[in-house]
């Protein structure tokens, strides 16, 4: 697997079972930090991809990634020390639970791209299927960690299956996570959507911004919309 040239740094990912996809590429170039985040977190960094994407945008001057597989954390940890923000960016190698035991800190801003069980996956093995659903998607504990560790004006933003945005926005609704803006993604203008970003924050917010991003109107005819989101990124764009 090649690296993955980006305009202003690399990625290896030979090591990594996540690749780099178009969801991770959007949530780190669609997050929002208009709060100006002093410090960042990465829940479930794979890669990396976005944490550096955010080293890129911001001025953050603690990026934290947070990585529970030994292969990934791994290649998190030499593609940040790689990079060009290598002082601003470190990978914990610890799961979601032991982190949140002794929080150190608050964030600013906490960004993931919760693995999420995918239909693609179904097996002739309802058990199977059942645990593996259940394995891939904690998102009450990612809500829960979260509403623990933002700090009073921090951001929190996710990719999610949009078959899951109303249970996620009802599950942060609990947790007093207000949502800010909402982007629903499709891949085609014909295709259905297949993906939602979600900011929230603490306070509620009068006017939630909601939008749709269509990314490409044929094979690899981008629109000017994903351009506009991805140039600074992609060196084709």
């Amino acid at each position: 697997m090649p690296k993955f040239q980006f305009k202003q740094f690399s990625v290896e990912q030979d090591r990594c079972a996540m690749k780099i996809g178009t969801d991770g590429v959007l949530l780190g170039a669609w997050t929002p930090i208009e709060n100006n985040p002093f410090s960042i977190l990465d829940i479930g960094a794979g890669t990396g991809i976005i944490a550096l994407m955010l080293a890129q945008r911001s001025h953050a001057e603690q990026i934290d990634a947070l990585e529970i597989d030994d292969d990934a954390y791994e290649q998190a940890s030499d593609n940040f020390e790689n990079s060009p923000w290598n002082d601003r960016l470190f990978c914990f190698h610890a799961g979601l639970d032991e982190f949140v035991e002794e929080p150190e800190d608050e964030y600013d801003l906490i960004v993931s791209n919760p693995p999420f069980y995918s239909e693609d996956y179904k097996t002739e093995n309802d058990q199977r299927d059942l645990a593996r659903f259940q394995d891939a998607m904690p998102f009450e504990d990612l809500i829960e960690a979260t509403a623990l560790l933002l700090s009073e004006n921090g951001i929190f933003s996710v990719i999610i299956p949009f078959k899951e945005e109303e249970n996620f926005l009802a599950l942060a609704e609990e947790y007093e996570l207000h949502p800010i803006k909402i982007t629903r993604v499709k891949g085609t203008p014909t295709s259905e959507i297949k993906r939602s970003l979600l900011a929230f924050g603490r306070n509620e917010s009068d006017t939630v911004l909601s939008n749709e991003l269509i990314i490409e109107t044929s094979r690899h005819i981008y629109t000017p919309e994903y351009i506009e989101l991805t140039k600074d990124f992609y060196l084709k764009m």
